[in-house]
C-alpha cells in the first residue's frame, strides 16, 4: 500500500521538478541564444536590460513567472522583452517534462537533458540569425560520442555481437553521424553544383553530425525525414503567401532539423515500428 501511494505522488513531483529544471535550464538557453552568435561570454557580464542597461535583479530573473508578472516589460525603461525568452523557458520546461517521464537511468536522463538542451539553442540561434554555432555542434558531437560510450545503445547487425557494448554503441554513434552530416554535404554539392548556389550550410552538417552520432542511424533518418516534410510544408506555405515567387528563398533549416531531432528523440523508436509494420 505504501509503494502504491508512493508511486500515486511521485509522478507530480518529478513533473514539478523537472518542469522548474527546465524553465531554469530554459533561462540559461536565452543567455546562451543572445550571447554566443555575438561572440560574448555566457557567464560575465550580470544579465542587462539591451535599452536601458539598467541590471535584470533577482525578482525579475525568476524564468517564466518574471515575464509573466513584468508583462513582458522592462521594470526600470518599460521597454518590450522579446517574447523568445518566455518561449524557450516554457518550451524547455515541457520538453524535460517529457524526458524525465520516459527516463531510464539517471546518467541516460542527463544526457537526454543536454541533447535537449543543445537543440533548443540551435533552434533559436538559427531562427534569429540563421547561424548554427560551432561552439555548440562541436561540444555537442564530443558529448554525443561520450554519451554513446557510457550509455550503451546496443543494435544492428548480429555480424558485430563479438563486440563489446559500448565498442557497439560507440560505432552506432559514428555510422549515424556520418550519415546524417553526410547526407547533408552530399545534398548541397549536388545543389550548388547544378544551381549554383548554397542550398546547405556546413553549419547544419555539423549539427546533424551531432545529432547523428546522439541518435543512431535508425533515429536520425526519422529525424531527416520529419525536417525535410516540415520544412517543405512550410517552404511552400510561406512562397504562398508572397506575391512575387521566390524559390531561392533562404530559410534557417535548422529549426526544421531541430525539431526533428527532437521528435525522433521521443518518438523515432515508435515510429519507426508502426512504419516497418505494414512490411511484416
Amino acid at each position: 500500500m505504501m509503494v502504491q501511494q508512493n508511486g500515486e505522488y511521485a509522478l507530480p513531483i518529478v513533473i514539478v521538478l523537472s518542469a522548474i529544471f527546465g524553465a531554469a535550464i530554459g533561462s540559461f538557453l536565452n543567455v546562451v541564444i543572445h550571447r554566443v552568435p555575438r561572440r560574448e561570454s555566457i557567464i560575465r557580464p550580470r544579465s542587462r536590460c539591451p535599452q536601458c542597461g539598467a541590471l535584470i535583479g533577482v525578482r525579475d530573473n525568476i524564468p517564466i513567472l518574471s515575464f509573466l508578472i513584468l508583462r513582458g516589460r522592462c521594470r526600470r525603461c518599460r521597454s518590450p522583452i522579446p517574447f523568445r525568452y518566455l518561449l524557450v523557458e516554457a518550451l524547455t520546461a515541457i520538453l524535460f517534462v517529457v524526458a524525465a517521464m520516459r527516463a531510464g537511468l539517471p546518467l541516460e536522463l542527463a544526457f537526454d537533458l543536454a541533447f535537449i538542451a543543445a537543440i533548443v539553442a540551435l533552434i533559436f540561434i538559427d531562427a534569429e540569425h540563421m547561424l548554427l554555432p560551432n561552439a555548440i555542434t562541436y561540444p555537442g558531437f564530443i558529448g554525443a560520442l561520450i554519451a554513446r560510450i557510457l550509455v550503451p545503445q546496443v543494435g544492428g547487425s548480429h555480424l558485430l555481437a563479438s563486440w563489446p557494448a559500448w565498442a557497439l554503441s560507440l560505432f552506432g554513434g559514428l555510422i549515424g553521424a556520418a550519415f546524417g552530416g553526410g547526407l547533408l554535404w552530399v545534398l548541397g554539392w549536388f545543389w550548388r553544383r547544378a544551381r549554383g548556389i548554397e542550398a546547405m550550410g556546413l553549419g547544419d552538417v555539423k549539427m546533424m553530425m551531432m545529432v547523428g552520432a546522439y541518435l543512431g542511424l535508425a533515429r536520425t533518418a526519422v529525424a531527416l525525414f520529419l525536417a525535410f516534410l516540415i520544412g517543405a510544408v512550410v517552404g511552400v506555405a510561406l512562397l504562398l503567401r508572397r506575391r512575387e515567387r521566390d524559390w531561392q528563398m533562404m530559410l534557417p533549416f535548422g529549426i526544421f532539423l531541430g525539431i526533428g531531432a527532437l521528435v525522433s528523440l521521443f518518438f523515432g523508436e515508435a515510429m519507426l515500428a508502426w512504419y516497418l509494420s505494414y512490411f511484416d
